[in-house]
């Protein structure tokens, strides 16, 4: 989340007017993350609330949107805690304002932890499970345009002397796992609609339950277990990627298993599938790096918490912790 559009009270008050919740009361802009525009709206009146409107900037093709929020709406009414789309008066889940699109997003209560126990990693890892079978039903489809072949193409968009600028180490390790990646990445396991992007800031917490996932703007169809992947990547290190909490690692595929048990074939993936999680999130950090406007309200986060991640999986002494 971030903010790279500007936009005034008038302009604000117009936006939500359109979806009959109420007049505006307050907007703040949400600067964490870096890929769209997102405001905290209150509004006043018998239909009024909170809630989370986003104007989508890059990374995200408009056609995507029914997807995307298709699937909110879905694992909604599936049980999961994730926020509903709010349609507009037109019945709409999304509109434009200045030729980009926008959406308003239920607002769910909760906070998002710096420093998770294991209790509350496993209930994380319930409700990744629960997404995972809860969207077999949903007819929407979309391939991941972060997989191997798009990390192949940030790779080159960096370039060797862009990677670099921020490490002089990362450029080797890049090429090292991306050749092993293409090599050994894995067919034939099971798929699924994938959350992709379960970092602690895109989970919502009241005491050791879930109350929220959120930011379902990567989701996409592909390997089940990679999310289970990107998730304990996201979760069982510290936020500079130094320091492996296998306390937390347990917690997690236990709470995911007690949900949706792993295959055989599954679990024996999970090490490989974490190198290309850490290699997804390294090489997109790497490249907001370089090109994220300095004036833009957003806060850039450090690539090589995610290198350090990629050397922890790549040892394979490390390949126990997926075994519990």
């Amino acid at each position: 989340m971030a903010v790279y559009t500007q936009l005034g009270a008038e302009e604000m008050s117009g936006i939500i007017a359109a979806f009959d919740v109420g007049p505006l009361v307050s907007a703040k802009g949400i600067a964490e993350g870096v890929s769209n525009s997102n405001w905290l709206v209150e509004t006043g009146g018998p239909d009024g609330g909170r809630f989370i409107l986003t104007i989508y900037e890059k990374r995200l093709e408009v056609e995507d949107l029914p997807f995307f929020l298709g699937l909110l709406d879905h694992l909604a009414a599936h049980g999961c805690p994730v926020p509903r789309t709010i349609h507009d008066t037109q019945g709409r889940a999304f509109r434009f304002h200045q030729g980009k699109a926008l959406a308003l997003i239920e607002f769910l209560p909760g906070v998002s932890l710096s420093d998770p126990t294991p209790a509350q990693a496993r209930a994380v890892g319930a409700a990744l499970a629960q997404i995972h079978l809860a969207a077999a039903g949903f007819s929407g489809t979309r391939a991941n345009g972060l997989g191997l072949a798009g990390w192949q193409e940030l790779a080159q968009s960096c370039g060797t002397h862009g990677l670099a600028s921020i490490d002089p180490a990362l450029a080797p390790l890049v090429e090292r796992e991306l050749a092993l990646l293409a090599r050994d990445w894995p067919i034939g396991l099971p798929r699924s609609v994938i959350h992709a992007d379960l970092f602690p800031d895109n989970v919502l917490m009241l005491g050791n339950e879930v109350s929220g996932l959120i930011d379902f703007y990567f989701a996409c169809i592909d390997i089940t277990a990679y999310d289970v992947a990107v998730t304990h990547a996201a979760w069982c290190f510290a936020s500079d990627g130094r320091g492996f909490d296998a306390a937390l690692s347990a917690a997690l595929l236990a709470g995911y298993e007690s949900v949706r048990p792993l295959s055989t074939d599954e679990r024996a993936a999970l090490p490989l599938l974490a190198r290309g999680a850490a290699m997804r999130f390294l090489l997109t950090r790497a490249y907001d790096w370089m090109h994220t406007p300095a004036e833009a309200m957003v806060t850039r986060k450090d690539p090589m918490a995610f290198a350090r991640r990629l050397e922890f999986y790549a040892d394979p002494a490390n390949a126990a912790v997926f075994n519990r």
